[in-house]
C-alpha cells in the first residue's frame, strides 16, 4: 500500500459506512495525504459527529458540506478544495455517495424511486466528476510519472456487483431494481470517463466494495467496513493504465459488466 501516495483525496458521502472507512484508512497511512476532504450532507448534524472528532486529531482533514444533487453545493465544495490544494490540484476523487431508498421488486418499483436513485447515484456522480475535473487535470499535468495511477490523478466510482448484467448478484435476496439500474449507469459513466479523461492523465475505474453491512443495507455474507476500505486502498495502490475503465472489486478481481 505504500506505493499509493496521493497529495490530496476527496471522498463523497464519508460521514458513515464505507466512505468514513476510506477516510480513516487515508488518515492512518504512514504517508497520509497532505489533504483529506470528507463530505457530508450535514456536517453539523448527528451524521457529522465522527468526522468532527477525527478532525480534532488530524489537521489535514477538511470536512465539507456536499449534496451531490445540488450544483451550488458542489461548486462551493470545489472552491473550498481549491483554497487548500492551490496549484497542486486534486489527486484522487472517490465518488462514494449513493442512496438506496426502498428494497423494491419489479412489482412495486415506481418512476419516482427510479428517478430519485438515478439522479443521486448516477447524475450526482457525473456532476461531482465534472466539477472537480479541472483540479484533477491540474494534478495530472503536474505529476511527471508516466502512465496512469491513483498517485497521479484518478476518479474512483464506487459501484456494486448488483450492477453487473452478467452476474445479477443477490437477485433472490433482493431485486432492488432502481439501485441496480443506477449502478449499471455508473459503470457506463466510468467507461466514458476513461475514454475522455484517460488521455489527459486521469485514471478512471469502477469498484465494488463487497457486500458490506452498513446503514444502507445488510447482507448474508458481511464484509466489515474496515476490511472493505483497507482492501480498496490496497487495490488502488496497484492499478495502472491497463486497468483504466475497468470494473474491479475490493480484492482486485475483475468483475463482468
Amino acid at each position: 500500500m505504500e506505493k499509493l501516495y496521493v497529495q490530496s483525496v476527496l471522498v463523497t458521502g464519508s460521514d458513515r459506512g464505507i466512505g468514513l472507512g476510506l477516510v480513516r484508512q487515508f488518515l492512518e497511512k504512514p504517508n497520509p495525504p497532505e489533504w483529506v476532504f470528507a463530505t457530508s450532507l450535514d456536517p453539523e448534524g448527528p451524521s457529522g459527529k465522527e468526522l468532527k472528532k477525527l478532525a480534532l486529531d488530524h489537521p489535514n482533514l477538511v470536512v465539507l458540506q456536499l449534496d451531490i444533487r445540488d450544483l451550488k453545493s458542489i461548486e462551493a465544495a470545489v472552491q473550498r478544495v481549491e483554497e487548500h490544494v492551490k496549484e497542486n490540484g486534486l489527486t484522487l476523487l472517490i465518488n462514494n455517495a449513493a442512496i438506496l431508498i426502498k428494497f423494491t421488486c419489479l412489482g412495486n418499483e415506481t418512476a419516482k424511486n427510479m428517478s430519485d436513485l438515478y439522479n443521486t447515484n448516477t447524475v450526482g456522480t457525473l456532476q461531482v466528476s465534472q466539477a472537480f475535473f479541472p483540479l484533477l487535470k491540474v494534478a495530472a499535468q503536474r505529476n511527471p510519472q508516466e502512465g496512469l495511477s491513483c498517485s497521479k490523478a484518478a476518479i474512483i466510482n464506487i459501484s456494486s456487483d448488483f450492477g453487473s448484467l452478467e452476474k445479477m448478484s443477490g437477485w433472490i435476496l433482493s431485486q432492488v431494481i432502481s439501485y441496480r439500474c443506477s449502478k449499471v449507469a455508473v459503470n457506463m459513466l466510468t467507461r466514458c470517463q476513461s475514454l475522455e479523461y484517460g488521455p489527459l492523465g486521469i485514471l478512471c475505474i469502477s469498484m465494488h466494495p463487497g457486500w458490506v453491512k452498513t446503514s444502507m443495507g445488510t447482507c448474508l455474507m458481511p464484509t466489515t467496513v474496515s476490511e472493505s476500505s483497507s482492501g480498496i486502498l490496497k487495490v488502488l495502490s496497484g492499478v495502472t493504465e491497463e486497468d483504466a475503465g475497468s470494473f474491479l472489486d475490493w480484492k482486485g478481481n475483475v468483475l463482468p459488466w
